[in-house]
């Protein structure tokens, strides 16, 4: 085995480069911020596709790869996770696309677990809303880097300092502009570059699906064309300048401060720019931190941690899939692991590389990258694989939930494919399941962040698993971990009642709300009653 002059083996060095090389992240925003629209952008400027989409398809514009699911297509909105690798200016970028809508918050948690940089995407109009604000405090509590993109500047919006001033005072994030808009929200003119002061205007495409048609003038030449909007657009200049502004890697780096672009998903305009902040700034894969809080080096054996499940995302074959972030060492198709969990081995003969409904085999992957794992049953979130020397990583935590359902198949005759159908959607995280003695297997409690996950489980039980349901609703909204001493006591009191959650066997207690659950604390101040966390977010 050929070693270099450091120690290292070959594969060692070839690993380390390939590392350097990635950029692993993911898109947080607000529903309706345009996120998967930026996704397709970034894939279309890559030439990963070469027409993007919109999420409702209209005239010459599909539909987003991104968003393959039936419902997805149906209601225009973004239910499950997608990978898609941008090979990009000799760098590989992995970019996780993630669900907006509030209810599927836990799924873009787990995925927030896998990557090492998030782009916040805000609405000019609307700036920083409440979904944005919940999930960039997992990236705080992560201590995550933040990159963030002001979208739909083509349309009316509000002005981009007070958009600072909002990011600075409601998150205590120091944004840092990379570029200014010229020209308002809904007269977007084009964009200054603040470290070389280029000017690129801009031409729309017709439809936005292809590349916006880019002109680079001069400061003279963009003062000619542009007239007051340029004069504005340079005092504006003047005044970050002042304020000091300036883009600051340390402060970037340790989630203080966060770089600023401007642009339109929609239109294709300032997604280039994006592309290249996320090149030259966002870090590359490092030594990810296993549960005895010892790192593992990027160079070392193979390690991955599973972030995601999703099952028949093939109607023809009903597979299930684990999405796989790797960790560190170099991955082959075919090679052995070991999975963490047994220590039994589980071999990788199928895997694949997946966005939306698109697959391509994966013969080898590096540190940052994200492998699916065809016909994964045996595996489950926040498991690790491991090649060589054992390791674990910490599990990813769940949200607590705050909306409950019971299930009944609503076909007696039905009950093993319901059975196989919710602990299939258990092990996807796509619902928490609950269960007790009293209700008995047949009658399963589904808890949820959000009540469209009902949707999906209703949905996908009755297309996937050929067992309609019907669900009533439970009147709790709050979620409590407890313990064997404690549980019978909790689950005779008025308000409360105690089940156990397949997925880890914790023990649940639900109580009916926030002023039942603080009667009961104060009357009962013995019982343990834990709070839900997710990443140090109290989501309870």
């Amino acid at each position: 085995m050929s070693v270099d002059t450091t120690g290292a083996t070959k594969q060692e060095t070839e690993v380390a480069h390939e590392a350097a090389r990635r950029r692993t992240f993911a898109v947080i925003s607000h529903p309706d911020a345009g996120k998967s629209t930026l996704t397709e952008a970034l894939a279309l400027h890559s030439a990963a596709i070469s027409s993007a989409g919109a999420v409702h398809g209209k005239g010459d514009r599909r539909g987003v790869t991104s968003d393959w699911m039936e419902m997805e297509q149906d209601r225009g909105i973004s239910i499950t996770s997608a990978a898609l690798r941008i090979d990009y200016d000799d760098r590989v970028l992995n970019l996780l696309d993630t669900p907006g809508h509030a209810d599927f918050s836990e799924d873009t948690y787990r995925v927030l677990s896998a990557v090492d940089c998030a782009i916040m995407l805000l609405d000019s109009a609307k700036g920083l809303e409440p979904q944005t604000l919940k999930l960039f405090d997992v990236c705080r509590a992560r201590k995550m880097p933040v990159i963030t993109f002001v979208n739909k500047w083509d349309r009316p919006g509000r002005e981009p300092l007070e958009l600072l001033d909002e990011i600075e005072q409601r998150i205590g994030l120091r944004p840092t502009p990379l570029n200014w808009p010229v020209g308002i929200a809904g007269d977007f003119r084009g964009l200054v570059d603040r470290r070389s002061g280029t000017y690129t205007k801009m031409t729309r495409t017709p439809g936005g699906a292809r590349k916006a048609i880019e002109e680079v003038l001069d400061p003279d030449r963009a003062a000619e064309v542009e007239l007051d909007a340029w004069t504005q657009a340079q005092e504006e200049i003047e005044l970050l300048e002042a304020l000091g502004a300036d883009f600051d890697p340390e402060s970037f780096m340790a989630g203080e401060s966060s770089p600023v672009l401007f642009g339109a998903a929609l239109s294709n305009f300032g997604v280039g720019q994006l592309l290249e902040a996320i090149v030259g700034l966002a870090p590359a894969p490092s030594a990810k931190v296993d549960e005895r809080d010892e790192p593992r080096a990027v160079e070392t054996p193979f390690s991955g941690q599973v972030f995601k499940m999703q099952a028949n995302m093939d109607k023809n074959h009903r597979d299930r899939m684990a999405f796989v972030r790797v960790s560190s060492g170099r991955f082959e198709r075919g090679m052995v692991l070991t999975h963490a969990v047994t220590g039994r081995p589980f071999a990788t003969k199928y895997t694949q590389a997946v966005f939306g409904a698109d697959r391509s085999t994966i013969d080898t992957a590096f540190p940052g990258d994200v492998i699916a794992l065809v016909n994964a049953q045996a595996l489950a979130v926040g498991d690790t694989l491991y090649d060589g020397p054992k390791v674990i990583y910490p599990p990813i935590p769940s949200f607590a939930p705050e909306h409950f359902v019971v299930a009944r198949a609503k076909d007696a005759g039905k009950y093993k494919q319901f059975q196989r159908g919710i602990a299939q959607l258990d092990a996807e995280g796509v619902v928490q399941v609950l269960t007790s003695d009293v209700r008995g297997e047949q009658a399963p409690v589904l808890a949820a962040v959000g009540p469209l996950q009902f949707d999906v489980v209703k949905h996908r039980m009755e297309q996937e698993f050929r067992s309609p349901i019907e669900v009533s609703p439970l009147d709790y909204s709050v979620a409590r971990r407890t313990d064997a001493e404690s549980a019978p006591v909790l689950h005779g009191l008025s308000g409360a009642e105690v089940l156990r959650r397949r997925s880890d066997d914790e023990l649940l207690v639900l109580v009916h709300n926030k002023w039942r659950l603080k009667v009961i604390e104060r009357d009962h101040p013995s019982l343990w009653m834990e709070a839900l966390l997710a990443g140090g977010v109290d989501e309870s």
